[in-house]
């Protein structure tokens, strides 16, 4: 039997402090009852002899410290799962918010998870086609990576993640592949944006959306990407799909994290966010991966805005430390009008050459991607000589580099939001791009590709 208690000593913001309590476990659920009948829920955050300190989901407002009653439900948060979740939209914690039926669960499943055994990982090794050429060509992604798409604020990184979120597939394997989508904290104009996005293309089919609006309580937002992984965990896992889990905004949900973290009165790491935010982000970037002997996996693109664009803060450096890589917004060519304005070279997958190559893209992707990075990387430094010491100080190779710079970024990385190329189709962008440089300056291409995929008629790009 559940046991009551109206013990409650005190109540300051989102904490509450219940006396004389027992059997009640750390991260378990409660209920308080207020005296007009209204329920609202809580979390146990610490545990001290007779004492729970408790982190409340609602207001704390209107609560009667006298007459208000406190009962443990004897497990954390969980998830009521079923394939049923497909189409469907979440709040932030897992309730359907799309007017449809509740969700008839398989099983309901605890949001931490269960850590997946390093010995029982599998190595990721299968290319992820997102139909974005500066990713697919350059930045591969791979079944089973964590790949972080790093942001300004106030950048397109929305549109991107709808794009990757309704383009994404493994090759050969498009009906058994689902994306579940976390918006963390996000105003209600986004959450329409993703929902209303989703539905229009019909990629809400194969999707499962939780949606954490900013005015949500902080306690919901560190709960929707657990909530998020755990769907994906049992659709991967349990189900054999292969899903992409994409969280928006990581910065949001570290937020709230130090928000908890101050209420609690626990000292503060750098620029103010907990010590221990790198083993919390740790905690969910890990759950993403593939595991021997289950055909399913989870592949993660955490998107996060940088304070300042600031690279060095911590959240985008912890989250470089945990994942395998990371896709960086430019300010610059976002100004430029370039659609989407991804970076390629400050942007790094390290799984590129295991999800690249013949019988996965094609033979020649890895050459093609080399060439393009130098090619272009040299043609940026020839535009910088040129806005400093004029045209005339370059010679006509460097200004065929420079050409190559601004061709690159209109007709390779510039594709817009709604063009989904194969990776063929990337590929051979990236041959008629190097169709402007004289044969003898492509000196990272084995001369059989060369013959093979290079046109033999300079490409026009005017």
């Amino acid at each position: 039997m559940i046991k009551e208690y109206k013990t409650i000593a005190e109540v300051a913001g989102p904490l509450m402090l219940v006396k004389n309590v027992e059997n009640v476990g750390y991260d378990e659920m409660g209920e308080i009852e207020l005296p007009n009948g209204e329920m609202r829920r809580c979390r146990v955050l610490e545990l001290n002899g007779g004492n729970a300190l408790v982190q409340l989901f609602e207001s704390s407002a209107g609560i009667n410290l006298a007459e208000s009653k406190v009962r443990f439900l004897g497990h954390g948060i969980e998830l009521a799962v079923s394939t049923d979740m497909l189409g469907r939209v979440f709040d932030g914690l897992g309730r359907p918010k799309d007017g449809g039926p509740e969700i008839i669960p398989e099983k309901r499943l605890d949001i931490n998870g269960l850590p997946m055994n390093p010995a029982a990982r599998d190595y990721p090794a299968e290319f992820i086609q997102t139909g974005i050429s500066a990713i697919d060509g350059l930045n591969t992604l791979v079944r089973g990576q964590k790949l972080p798409i790093f942001s300004g604020s106030g950048m397109p990184h929305a549109e991107l993640a709808a794009q990757i979120a309704r383009q994404a597939k493994v090759l050969g394997t498009e009906s058994n592949f689902a994306v579940v989508f976390a918006a963390i904290g996000i105003t209600y104009e986004e959450a329409e944006f993703f929902i209303s996005d989703f539905r229009k293309t019909g990629a809400i089919d194969r999707t499962v959306l939780f949606t954490n609006l900013a005015d949500d309580p902080a306690i919901e937002r560190i709960a929707t990407p657990r909530m998020a992984l755990t769907a994906a965990e049992y659709l991967a896992f349990d189900k054999g799909m292969h899903v992409l889990v994409i969280l928006t905004d990581i910065t949001n949900y570290a937020e709230s994290l130090r928000e908890v973290s101050a209420a609690r009165k626990e000292v503060p790491g750098r620029r103010g966010y907990p010590g221990y935010l790198y083993t919390d982000l740790a905690q969910m970037y890990e759950r993403a991966g593939r595991k021997r002997g289950f055909e399913g996996s989870i592949t993660m693109i955490p998107i996060l805005t940088m304070p300042e664009d600031d690279k060095t803060h911590p959240i985008p450096d912890l989250t470089g430390y945990i994942t395998e890589g990371q896709i960086i917004l430019s300010r610059e060519l976002d100004r430029k009008g370039i659609t989407p304005p991804i970076d390629v070279l400050p942007s790094l997958s390290r799984l590129k050459d295991k999800g690249t190559g013949k019988g996965k893209t094609r033979e020649d992707h890895a050459d093609n991607m080399n060439q393009l990075f130098a090619v272009y990387s040299r043609g940026k430094e020839c535009k910088e000589l040129m806005a400093i010491l004029g045209e005339a100080a370059l010679s006509e190779t460097d200004k065929l580099y420079a050409k190559f710079a601004d061709a690159f970024e209109k007709v390779y990385v510039s594709q817009g939001y709604e063009t989904n190329r194969t990776i063929e189709e990337t590929l051979n962008i990236g041959w008629d791009l190097l169709t402007i440089m004289p044969r003898s300056e492509l000196k990272r291409v084995r001369d059989e590709y060369l013959d093979k995929y290079l046109p033999k008629e300079k490409v026009s790009f005017d």
